[in-house]
C-alpha cells in the first residue's frame, strides 16, 4: 500500500511538511497493525513550484505519476486566507477530470487560529472530491500552537477517525 502526502506549502520543510510526515508515519503504523505494509513518500511542492506554472513540465508530470501510484492520497496545506494555498491549487489543477477516481484521500489542513478550522471541510474536501477523490473521514486541523505536541494531536485524530481509516487500509 502507497500512503502519499502532497504538501503545499510554498515554505521548503515547513511545518506543513512535517506534519504530513507524522499523519503519514501514523497512518503507516495502523496499517502495520492491521497486518498491511506500506510505502511512504512525502512530496514537498515548494521544490517544484516552477515546474508546476509550466503546463506539461516533466517534473509536474512525474508529481503526478506519483500521486496516481498512491493508495491513499494526504493533501497537506497550512490555512491561507481561509482556504488552501495556491501551490496547491497550481498541482491540483494539473490533476485530470475525475483523476483520483478510486483513490481515498484525507484533507488535512494547519492554521493559526482554531477560527479558520472548518476550511479543512469546507474548502478542502470538495476539492478532492471534486477530482473523484474519495474522503472516508473528517479531515485532520493542527492549530500552529499544537505543533510541539503534534505526536499525540495525530494520534487523536486517528482514534476518532480509527472506523473509516481501518476500512481504507
Amino acid at each position: 500500500m502507497q500512503i502519499t502526502a502532497i504538501v503545499g506549502n510554498p515554505k521548503p520543510l515547513s511545518k506543513t511538511y512535517h506534519i504530513a510526515m507524522e499523519v503519514v508515519s501514523q497512518l503507516s503504523g495502523l496499517a502495520s497493525e492491521q497486518g498491511r505494509s506500506s510505502e511512504q513518500l512525502v512530496i514537498d511542492l515548494a521544490d517544484y513550484a516552477g515546474a508546476l506554472v509550466q503546463w506539461g513540465n516533466p517534473q509536474a508530470e512525474k508529481l503526478l505519476e506519483l500521486a496516481a501510484g498512491a493508495d491513499i492520497l494526504l493533501f497537506v496545506s497550512p490555512t491561507y486566507k481561509a482556504t488552501y494555498t495556491g501551490l496547491l491549487k497550481l498541482f491540483a489543477d494539473q490533476i485530470p477530470q475525475n483523476g483520483l477516481a478510486g483513490k481515498i484521500a484525507v484533507p488535512v489542513m494547519v492554521g493559526g487560529s482554531p477560527h479558520h478550522s472548518l476550511a479543512v471541510e469546507h474548502a478542502m474536501r470538495p476539492l478532492l472530491v471534486e477530482m473523484g477523490a474519495s474522503c472516508p473521514t473528517k479531515g485532520l486541523y493542527v492549530l500552529d500552537s499544537q505543533f510541539d505536541e503534534l505526536p499525540a494531536v495525530v494520534a487523536g485524530w486517528i482514534e476518532q477517525s480509527r472506523c473509516g481509516l481501518s476500512r481504507m487500509l
